[in-house]
This record gives structure tokens, sequence and C-alpha cells, in this order.
């Protein structure tokens, strides 16, 4: 099996575009979250979330294919581009069978599919897009990923609620690992901050209902915690066989060695209570990744603010590391940007991916009041500065959906 590593980061993120800015924006603690602008939120009780303004997509694609094309698909050519363009990958010179794209979403076109429904209601079924069903559809995204750097490779679009980047990546990594590509831009995209998928979260009474106080209403693990807060965005990551990164001279952030993913298979939107399908999903990418539990420094949470998750989070913590949980850090980036859905295992992959390259683990906004439940060694303060060599981001969906991805230090 060829090993896999990450040469290039693409996030488009609620707090910053691009790695640097995007870094910066961790390190400085920077906060996404705020009343939302740019929604017509009619009565939704929540009104709030992590928001990307000041988004401009002919910066990476023409203008009238903009104009054809969901939000969802402009972040995520957006955050390709910037993945590209970071790893100075020279995507002509590739072997185009070789170049695949896995990017993911959990609700794909949905602004698109929201407004035309209200076009047929009101104007009739005539008046349809002919362009809705190609904004729409969820695998949109890779297809004009692919079209844009001719990516002629596999091209898949996993959908898995919250833990659909994280599981496109694991799968573009057993691609590479076979021999099926070279080069895989992976990750995921989505742009949900609207009325309807707002409406409908909140209904569940998954949301955060902090009105008077936006900033802080993402606490993930925080005693006071009461729910999530929706954000948007992107992110694409180059992973890369390792000889052919070597060869062509690029810098390597990392080594990808592991890969967990299984299903509770026990509801609909619950987590298991005692966390057997993510001890499962955890143990599994710590063994594929030849590593012992002992050996993780930082784990980058799936970390929603919700109670049932960050509990049943903190108890596969426990589960798999016993007394050495008080040693692992963890962090939670939703804490900044949100919870970007489909898009959030990409970005916070990035930002521990980040971890590594700088020895720097940021802290989870928020967090006050240490909750029993979740007695865990969280980065708060000013982060965590120590060195990174072996990580696990985790991510965790609705459905049941596991995924747990592992990085460590590039050693040729």
């Amino acid at each position: 099996m060829r090993r896999v590593v990450i040469t290039g980061l693409g996030p488009v993120a609620p707090t910053a575009f691009g790695k640097d800015a995007f870094w910066k924006a961790l390190r400085d603690k920077k906060n996404g979250i705020g009343p939302l602008t740019t929604v017509d939120l009619g009565d939704c009780p929540v009104t709030f979330g992590a928001e990307i303004r000041g988004f401009e997509p002919t910066r990476w694609m023409d203008g009238k294919e903009a104009r054809r094309s969901d939000r969802v698909i402009q972040f995520a050519v957006a955050a390709a581009s910037l993945a590209v363009e970071d790893a100075k990958l020279d995507t002509s010179s590739l072997d185009p069978y070789k170049l695949g794209v896995y990017i993911g979403s959990g609700q794909g076109g949905i602004e698109t599919s929201f407004n035309n429904f209200k076009t047929m209601l009101e104007k009739g079924s005539r008046r349809i897009s002919p362009y809705f069903i190609p904004m729409m559809i969820s695998n949109m995204s890779t297809a004009y990923v692919a079209i844009r750097f001719k990516a002629k490779g596999p091209n898949l679009c996993v959908v898995t609620a919250c833990a659909t980047s994280l599981h496109s990546m694991g799968e573009a990594y057993h691609a590479i690992r076979r021999g099926d590509a070279d080069v895989i831009l992976a990750g995921g995209t989505e742009a949900a901050l609207r009325a309807i998928s707002i409406a409908g979260f909140a209904s569940m009474k998954a949301l955060s209902t902090r009105m008077d106080s936006p900033e802080t209403a993402s606490r993930p693990f925080d005693k006071t915690r009461d729910g999530f807060v929706m954000g948007e965005g992107a992110g694409v990551l180059v992973l890369e066989d390792a000889e052919h990164a070597v060869a062509r001279g690029a810098h390597i952030y990392c080594e990808m060695v592991g890969y967990g993913t299984s299903c509770d298979a026990g509801h609909i939107t619950a987590p298991d209570d005692d966390a057997s399908g993510a001890v499962h999903a955890t143990k599994r990418a710590i063994e594929t990744a030849g590593w012992r539990p002992e050996d993780v420094d930082h784990i980058n949470a799936h970390g929603t603010a919700t109670p049932l998750n960050d509990k049943s989070e903190a108890i596969m913590i426990h589960k798999v590391f016993g007394d050495r949980a008080k040693d692992v850090v963890v962090t939670s980036t939703k804490s900044m940007i949100g919870h970007c859905l489909g898009a959030a295992g990409a970005l916070e992959s990035i930002a521990a991916i980040q971890a590594i390259e700088e020895g720097y683990i940021h802290p989870t906004l928020n967090y006050s009041t240490p909750d029993p439940d979740c007695d865990l060694n969280i980065a708060t303060g000013d982060g965590v500065f120590k060195s990174v060599n072996r990580v696990l981001v985790n991510g965790f969906g609705f459905g049941g959906h596991n995924g747990v991805l592992a990085f460590q230090k590039w050693n040729a």
C-alpha cells in the first residue's frame, strides 16, 4: 500500500479564506459567529450563525458560470482552487485519470431547491429554471471541480451528514493507497444557512437559542451548552501519493495514516449512549495508523456543543484512552466557525494539520464552566503550545455515521 500525504490546504471559512488567513484567525481567536445579514429568515426562532461574508465567486469562476451554480458549488470551487494553489500543483501536467475529486455535501444546493419550489408554487412549473437540477444535486460540486481541473480520475460525492468530509477524505485515502489515483482533491462543502434549514434544526431543538449573545453561543463541552451554531463554507485538501509528492518537490504538511468508520445503527439523530460506534471508529483509525492510544497528542473533536454529542464524545475518549484521557489535548474548531455540517470535518482537519505544522493547538472559545460529564483536557485561554506529532479528527453525523481520521508528522 502506498503512503498518502497532505500537500495543499484550501479553507473557505466564516472567519477567513485561504490557509494563512484561516490559521491567523485561529491564532487570533477570531469569532465568526454573529447575527445573519444575508438571509431572509422570516419568523425563524434563531437568527444568528457563522456566515461567510464578502464572498465573490467570480474570483474563482466566470460570471456566467457563477450565475448557473449554487453557493455550495461556488464554495467548493473556491476551496479546491485554494488547495491546488497552496500545493503548487500543476494539474495540467498530471495524468488526468490519476487525478480525482471526492467532495461531499450534507444538503447540496438547498437554496436552489427552496427558490425553485417557491417559484413553482407562485408562478407554475413552466417557470422552473433549466439549471435547477444541475444546481441542486449534491454531486455537482465534484463535477464542477473536476471540470475546472480536468480531473478524469475517481470522482465521488459522499453524503453522511456531519461526517461527510471526513468520509470523503478517508475514502480518498484508500483510493490513493490502492493506486486508483495519484492525487485527489478531497473534502466537503456546505451552504445551508437558509431559513428552511435553520427552521428545521431549530424545530429539532438542536440549535443554540442564545439570541442575546450569539458570539458566545457555541460552547463545546461547557456545562451551559444548549446546542450548535450553524455555519457554512468548504474545506478541500490535496491528498497525494507520497512518492509523487516527493518527486515534484512538494511541501508535505503531514501524512494521513489512519481512517476509521462505523455506524451506530441505533437512532436517526441521537448518538449511542455508550458511544460504542464512535469507540469502534476511533480504535480503527488508531489501529490502521499503527499507533497505540498513548501515542495520540491531540484530538480535534466533533464538539458540536449539543448536550448529547459532547457527552457521548467524552465517553468515547475515556473508553479509548483510559487514564491517559487527561493528557490528550482536545479542542473544537466549531467554537469559532460554527458547525459547517458536511464541510466541518475538512475545515477541522486543516486546523489539526496546522497544529502539527506550527506546534500550536487553538483554544475552544466560550469554555468556562466544566461539565463533569465532559471531563477532558480542553484547550482554553490562549491555546496550547506544544510539539504535536499525532492527531485525530472526529466527525459524527445524524444517522449514526462515524468517521475518524489520523494524521502524523511526515517522516520520509
